[in-house]
């Protein structure tokens, strides 16, 4: 059997602090009732003033490797998904997450791909294990949106938190291993899901800033339509790809952006309650770290077992949207 690249470890970070829909209602106006119906979130975490995302994303790491049963030394790559990277520019959060860690001398750099990020990870991590370049390649999705949200718009404050998942992706001739990926993107959209300032086209200066150009920026009832409308079609087309049947999906593992498009994509592949995992009522939506996030949730709660397929499909900024299947190498 030819080299395979599997996932042999997940992991996760979520900060201490936790934000309730009730604690919003003293911050903005809103209501617990208002926000569970319009997205099914009832609490997301905050990292501390003195968290970074690398710091999320290092503890998130050293327990992907630590569960892999590889050594630090054993990583050859590292590569961090995020869109709230510790610097604007550089140095890249993976570098930081690979010092922190004590890993020097190799591939390491991030991706931008929002809330598609983990699956985008995926297709770059498969592709450098089936080439023969990597033998085990660290991912990670880590985020600290509390740094670029407005507390003050209450249409965005209420979707977001903060936390970290990582897994390791290792050369393999198990039977185990990362089916198939799809990703994709559509630019023409950009302006409906937008962090708008402090890049080159807006950037930092006094004027860009009092217009809070460095927050996130989003147009709900654009992005919630398209969403629905193209996770449902990707997530079909990747299944007739692999003649894989809905019924053979051990776990649907959607990014956990809001429980209405969840339930949407879940009707239409007339999956049962006991094949999703649901994580955004706890999590809220945290970008490229939600679905290693939920990954892991199942994990702990032995949901998720060796050799259990999954299906993961995410949209995001961009637009950005993609599809997996993959069985668990993970012990």
């Amino acid at each position: 059997m030819s080299i395979k690249a599997s996932l042999i470890s997940i992991s996760a970070y979520v900060p201490d602090l936790l934000l309730s829909n009730q604690d919003l209602e003293r911050m903005v106006e809103t209501s617990d009732e208002w926000i569970v119906k319009r997205t099914g979130i009832k609490t997301r975490y905050i990292a501390n003033k003195n968290e970074s995302t690398s710091d999320l994303g290092y503890k998130a790491a050293k327990l992907a490797i630590k569960r892999s049963n590889l050594n630090v030394d054993d990583i050859d790559c590292i590569i961090c998904a995020t869109i709230s990277p510790d610097h604007l520019c550089m140095p890249s959060t993976a570098c930081k997450i690979a010092h922190k860690l004590g890993i020097y001398g190799i591939t390491a750099f991030d991706i931008s791909a929002a809330c598609t990020g983990f699956i985008y990870l995926l297709e770059i991590a498969k592709s450098f294990i089936q080439s023969g370049l990597k033998k085990n390649i660290l991912i990670i999705g880590a985020e600290k949106l509390s740094s670029i949200v407005n507390w003050n718009d209450r249409s965005t404050c209420i979707l977001f938190g903060d936390g970290a998942g990582a897994a390791v992706i290792s050369a393999s001739k198990d039977e185990n291993f990362i089916i198939d990926t799809h990703t994709a993107s559509d630019g023409s959209k950009n302006d409906l899901l937008i962090t708008p300032g402090c890049g080159s086209a807006n950037p930092a200066n006094l004027e860009n800033l009092s217009q809070n150009l460095q927050f996130i920026h989003m147009k709900g009832n654009e992005v919630f339509r398209i969403a629905v409308n193209t996770l449902s079609k990707d997530v079909e087309d990747i299944l007739k790809k692999n003649q894989i049947s809905s019924k053979d999906i051990d776990l649907f593992i959607p990014h956990q952006a809001n429980l209405r498009i969840i339930n949407a994509v879940k009707q239409k592949l007339n999956l049962k309650d006991e094949q999703c995992i649901i994580t955004v009522d706890r999590f809220g939506n945290t970008s490229s770290a939600s679905i290693p996030m939920a990954m892991n949730f199942a994990y702990e709660n032995n949901k998720l077992k060796n050799g259990d397929l999954m299906l993961l499909d995410a949209f995001g900024g961009g637009f950005t949207w993609g599809s997996a299947l993959l069985k668990f190498g993970g012990k």
